[in-house]
């Protein structure tokens, strides 16, 4: 209903500034349905020309109008994003001038380059800003570009840590912004190894025909590829910055240390400053569908038990399980040895699901048919931005998926159980985990 609403608003300010004679016409039509008003006002703009932005003003988009971006980060995922139907890239920024010359010569057309992501936020002519950076720079980013006015396309993992995720979901909702996290399979695409959208999972687990509480477990058995490569190197030996990089800016928050090419670019996810390891790259991927399906999109684990053996204190290792437990039950066994050939991907008290979507409840398709669907979700994020409707998946909820991969990666780095308290966002009696919660970011930068 609020899609159509904010709809509404649009067409009614595009009516009211073009022509008098179209709003005697509106007068004859408000008194009528909803649907029939969007069907007499889409007739009526057939014949016109949509209003530009700049006169129905910022925050005001015509549904034909074409989204500008500005792109932070051009050296993987940034460039696989420059097409984007309903888009057009206006400017971009990276510290490697050799990434930035490369991609600014296969777009063309006078992109605006920069070397600074304030100067590309400040832009008027930018409408979203997309963050493709390594996760130690999501959340200063973030909040600088909704303190700008711009809407936000994140790369996964949301942020890197719990503080900074919670300050980007203080900045979004503060500054009015719609937020977009670059994971897509709680509402379209083959989940990994499921063989089916998350759609009938979801259906399954509201339907209660697995009982509760239930158990989901993260393995290669079930699916889901933990890719353990991402594992630092505990023996780097400093090395001269190449000439084209800003070593200095791309560490940005992060502590300083001497320069290897191996915590850059490509292999930077294999340290805790920056990112996770295997749990950084695919946690989102992988735990945002399970806490959609379980109905955890506003709550956190309670309980973090590890299996590991005892972490490096720079670079990112691999673990044997990782298991979160919720208050009502549920638990989510982050599987890394996948010695159990037979586990299966949901467990309950009444039923299993495998690998596949293959069950031991009898005739489970013909009885999902049958059932409703899952709430209709805001897929596409350019309606978001232009009608002003929070995306499928936004910054509140990708940021509990987040916690869950932070929650993991904390008790990893301390190597033993943590208790967490999802309510106010703090573990409990534990000073040492909440510190790093919130770790000290690298003068000048602060979120």
């Amino acid at each position: 209903m609020a899609y159509i609403t904010e709809l509404e608003k649009v067409w009614l300010l595009e009516i009211k500034i073009i022509n008098p004679f179209i709003q005697s016409i509106m007068k004859k039509t408000t008194s009528n349905s909803r649907r029939s008003f969007l069907r007499n006002a889409a007739t009526i703009a057939a014949g016109i020309s949509i209003v530009p932005r700049h006169v129905l003003g910022r925050g005001f988009l015509a549904p034909s109008d074409q989204l500008t971006k500005g792109i932070i980060g051009v050296g993987g995922m940034g460039r696989g994003h420059i097409p984007y139907a309903g888009t057009r890239v206006v400017a971009i920024c990276d510290v490697d001038q050799k990434h930035l010359s490369e991609v600014a010569n296969s777009i063309g057309g006078g992109v605006k380059t920069f070397h600074d992501h304030r100067e590309l936020i400040a832009l008027p002519e930018v409408d979203i800003v997309h963050i493709a950076t390594p996760p130690h720079w999501h959340g200063i980013m973030a909040v600088d570009a909704a303190k700008a006015g711009k809407d936000i396309w994140c790369e996964k993992p949301m942020t890197r840590t719990i503080g900074e995720g919670k300050r980007v979901v203080e900045a979004v909702k503060q500054y009015g912004r719609m937020f977009r996290l670059n994971t897509w399979f709680r509402f379209e695409d083959n989940f990994y190894g499921m063989n089916t959208t998350v759609k009938p999972i979801k259906k399954l687990v509201e339907s209660g025909l697995l009982g509760w509480p239930l158990t989901v477990t993260v393995s290669k058995t079930t699916g889901f590829d933990w890719k353990f490569y991402w594992v630092g190197k505990t023996n780097l030996e400093p090395q001269a910055v190449p000439a084209e990089l800003d070593y200095d800016r791309w560490l940005g928050p992060a502590p300083y240390k001497p320069y290897n090419p191996h915590r850059v670019h490509q292999t930077f996810r294999g340290y805790w400053d920056y990112d996770g390891g295997g749990l950084g790259d695919m946690g989102q991927h992988y735990l945002d569908p399970i806490q959609y399906f379980l109905g955890k999109d506003h709550t956190s684990p309670v309980l973090i038990e590890v299996d590991a053996e005892q972490q490096h204190p720079d670079a990112c290792g691999t673990f044997r399980k990782i298991t979160y437990t919720y208050e009502d039950g549920c638990k989510i066994i982050l599987d890394g040895e996948a010695k159990d050939p037979n586990a299966a991907y949901i467990e309950g008290p009444k039923g299993k699901l495998f690998n596949g979507f293959k069950s031991d409840i009898p005739n489970l398709k013909e009885k999902l048919a049958m059932m409703p669907d899952p709430e209709p979700q805001v897929t596409n994020f350019l309606d978001s931005v232009k009608y002003r409707t929070p995306f499928a998946l936004n910054e509140s909820n990708g940021f509990r998926s987040c916690t869950i991969i932070n929650l993991g990666k904390i008790a990893l780095q301390l190597g033993r159980t943590l208790k967490f308290d999802p309510v106010n966002q703090v573990f409990i009696d534990d000073a040492e985990a909440n510190y790093l919660i919130n770790p000290p970011m690298r003068g000048p930068w602060t979120i």
